[in-house]
């Protein structure tokens, strides 16, 4: 079982910058990795994610603002997040190891960071 456990949320005005981190427990590298937010009264959205040949993948509302990186040999994942603006108001979640459907689909993916916080004041 691995455990995803992310850092770095936090209160920011808008047009400011957060990294979130994700670490995993174990030191087993999952190719395919994500990250997802979810708003109140709103379904759990995929903002970005590595596809399993390594290139990346965003979510329109957060192209050329967001940047999905990652630290192959420490196992961490992050979310650098750009110009932020009120709407991207959310609890943020990583996750790994992709099972199959649609990637956008939080059912297809099997391990889960506890979320944390990020809001943007206007």
């Amino acid at each position: 079982q691995v455990q995803l456990v992310e850092s770095g949320g936090g209160l920011v005005q808008a047009g400011g910058s957060l990294r979130l981190s994700c670490t995993a427990s174990e030191h087993r590298f999952s190719p395919n990795q994500a990250w997802f937010r979810q708003a109140p009264g709103k379904e759990r959205e995929l903002v970005a994610r590595f596809t399993v040949a390594g290139t990346t993948d965003y979510r329109d509302s957060v192209k050329g603002r967001f940047i999905i990186s990652r630290d192959i040999d420490k196992n961490i994942q992050y979310l650098q997040m750009n110009s932020l603006k009120p709407e991207d108001t959310a609890v943020y979640y990583c996750a790994q190891y992709y099972t199959g459907g649609a990637y956008s689909t939080p059912g297809s993916w099997r391990y889960w960071g506890q979320g944390t916080q990020v809001t943007v004041s206007s």
